[in-house]
């Protein structure tokens, strides 16, 4: 086991014995001096930033953006980019240092609108009011599936004040101590060779086409879009990243072939990628003037700890 791995172990038994601490001493006496109470809980704050922090050294060993085709088709809005900022969610955590969000927002007669952010109502809204829901995610390329799962469910929203203050305060923080893969929800980790893996996360409960070792070529449908895990509505996290295991993962960057790494609010356009052949995919990407302050809001807390 990795030093990194005994410390993630370490860092969600600290927050479980918070809690359980916390709670002891409201039912009964307390087991410990009432100070004692927040040890636990400091450790974990400590494990937890220095795990999300890179050292000097590590981001002096930046690697060079590994190019792929985009895990979409149709056209989408980047939000909470690695070209704005790095680490692009807050964290290096749990590979993430180079993550990316994207939302569909098609366009034309008839397209469905994604519904805006609103501060009080409605408080939560049905996965189907998104039109990123549903939507079919592609192999970035050739690879083998070393994780694929779909057994956790698509809860409502989380794109209005109050839902979005419940998921920051309570339902994130709870995902945490549990396990990356409450926070990821439903996900498929993609080994592209040479040390590179991708991932996709908040996938629809449900909607995996492959499972765990199964080969898949670059344009092939491999799941569809939803809202599991830390998500405040449908919407697609992607990142690459060194190692299978998100806890002991170290982010990659990566760029999209055709569009290259939209910058957060920028629109982009994905064609279809088919057989495995890079020349398929096509892609462009226009800068959205005024991007609306409300989905803004609701990107900036895509996920708690950053996260997709």
């Amino acid at each position: 086991m990795s030093v990194r791995k005994a410390a993630m172990i370490l860092y969600r038994c600290c927050w479980i014995a918070f809690v359980a601490l916390v709670v002891v001493s409201f039912l009964t006496d307390p087991l410990i001096p009432y100070g004692l109470t927040f040890v636990p809980a400091a450790v974990a704050i400590v494990i937890g930033l220095a795990m999300g922090r890179r050292s000097r050294t590590e981001l002096a060993k930046a690697v060079p953006p590994v190019e792929a085709e985009p895990p979409v088709t149709g056209r989408w809005t980047a939000l909470n980019s690695p070209a704005d900022k790095v680490p692009s969610h807050g964290t290096h955590g749990y590979g993430q240092t180079y993550a990316i969000d994207i939302v569909a927002e098609p366009e034309g007669p008839g397209a469905p609108v994604r519904p805006p952010f609103r501060w009080l109502w409605p408080v939560v809204r049905r996965n189907r009011d998104f039109p990123a829901f549903g939507a079919p995610l592609l192999a970035v390329a050739d690879g083998t599936v070393v994780h694929a799962s779909h057994g956790q469910r698509d809860h409502l929203s989380r794109n209005s004040g109050p839902a979005l203050a419940y998921l920051m305060l309570i339902e994130a923080s709870v995902r945490d101590m549990t396990s990356a893969r409450r926070i990821f929800g439903n996900h498929l980790v993609l080994d592209l060779g040479d040390g590179t893996y991708a991932v996709y996360a908040h996938l629809r409960r449900g909607s995996l086409r492959v499972k765990a070792g199964d080969t898949v070529r670059a344009g092939q449908e491999l799941a569809e879009c939803g809202n599991s895990g830390n998500s405040t509505e449908p919407h697609v996290h992607f990142q690459l990243m060194d190692d299978p295991d998100l806890d002991v993962a170290r982010g990659i960057p990566f760029r999209w072939r055709g569009i290259g790494v939209p910058a957060n609010g920028e629109h982009f356009t994905a064609g279809a990628s088919t057989g495995g052949c890079p020349d398929a995919a096509t892609g462009s990407s226009d800068a959205a003037a005024g991007f609306p302050g409300a989905a803004g809001s609701s990107g900036l807390a895509r996920e708690l700890r950053g996260l997709s």
